[in-house]
């Protein structure tokens, strides 16, 4: 699994960590107004498309074009919690509450589900671990790239309804309960093995935007079910939330070669395992907010996604960075699924990664 160290030296290697860190200096500092403009913008003609939904006609070419913006487009808002857990603290203040307005809120995923959670997927100690929360062996099993697909694409929205409306009222009324909630049911992870430690200031925040949730989505039933808002409002959320499911269950399964057998990973090896997809426009809708250079990510994950581009063609003009750091990339989507889909179903005798041939494409 460790490409680059049996491809390369590690004097080949250590020059190209050297000549990136001196590439990339100077791109690690988000910028508030991309971050505005783009979540609040997005947010604006996401919610506009759901509303547009609500009120179109049943089976119509307005609900199916309203359907497929406001998915694409809250996608993209959702896609901001990445951001955000690796945001400097007071970088960019108010921006996380304002997310979780928003976003978080509605969409039944609020921030703390995922920061706090996220941070072990990049730990040098625990990538690729059972102690990740986003990393699986897909590479060995066929069945649990299905199993992930299913649950992640159809269940979940369900599951996040359940934890969210359901059981957080119980856990704010019984204590215990919440703290089993805390650790087993506050996390967006694949990882089923996985269990979080919350500190008490999580845990308070946990308890503040839990009431919130059952607040707004108490109220909006009420009005559902007085006719303030028509009950299609629930099937179009739902609609929403399954092709958000679909395509982020696409983009983390693309993302990495997930062929780690448990143990700790330096540097390069996490490096080797991740996946850059730069592809053309279009791979923005399925890898927004800069998701498409993951490989990338992993590497210098202090990056703002607004910068990642710019980094990625960086890297491959530096002469001691391109041979190593193009191997990281795939051509598309489909290649990679298509490969690890051939790892899996021939994992006893594991084969090159087809993906990773690399075109110098538009980013």
């Amino acid at each position: 699994m460790s490409t680059l160290k049996s491809a390369f030296s590690a004097t080949v290697l250590q020059d190209m960590d050297a000549t990136a860190r001196d590439v990339l200096r100077d791109l690690h500092t988000a910028r508030s107004v991309i971050f505005w403009s783009d979540l609040l913008a997005n947010a604006a003609v996401g919610w506009t498309a759901f509303v547009v939904a609500i009120t179109s006609k049943a089976w119509s070419a307005p609900i199916v074009a309203a359907l497929l913006v406001a998915s694409l487009t809250l996608y993209r808002c959702l896609c901001f919690t990445h951001e955000i857990t690796h945001l400097r603290r007071g970088s960019l203040p108010g921006f996380e509450t304002t997310w979780n307005l928003l976003i978080g809120v509605p969409l039944l995923l609020p921030s703390f589900a995922y920061v706090g959670v996220h941070q072990s997927h990049h730990s040098l100690s625990t990538y690729g671990t059972k102690d990740d929360p986003e990393y699986l062996p897909f590479a060995t099993s066929r069945a649990m790239i299905a199993a992930f697909a299913l649950q992640s694409s159809i269940v979940l929205p369900l599951l996040l309804f359940v934890r969210f409306v359901v059981l957080a009222p119980i856990g704010l009324l019984i204590p215990p309960f919440h703290r089993w909630l805390e650790r087993h049911a506050s996390s967006f992870s694949m990882n089923p093995s996985y269990r979080r430690d919350v500190p008490p200031a999580m845990a308070s925040s946990m308890r503040r935007w839990e009431a919130l949730l059952f607040v707004v989505w108490s109220a909006t039933a009420f009005a559902v079910f007085t006719g303030r808002i028509p009950a299609r409002a629930f099937y179009v959320w739902l609609a929403v939330m399954v092709i958000v499911s679909f395509l982020n269950t696409l983009r983390v399964l693309g993302a990495h070669e997930y062929d780690s057998d448990g143990q700790v990973l330096d540097r390069h090896g996490q490096l080797a395992d991740s996946i850059d997809t730069p592809g053309g426009p279009w791979t923005t809708l399925w890898a927004p907010v800069g998701l498409r250079y993951h490989a990338l990510h992993h590497y210098f994950p202090g990056i703002p996604y607004h910068n990642l581009g710019q980094a990625y063609r960086r890297l491959l003009d530096a002469r001691a960075c391109r041979d190593p750091y193009a191997l990281q990339s795939s051509r598309s989507i489909g290649a990679s699924l298509w490969t690890l889909y051939h790892r899996a179903a021939h994992a006893a005798a594991p084969v090159a990664p087809a993906a990773r041939t690399f075109t110098k494409t538009g980013s």
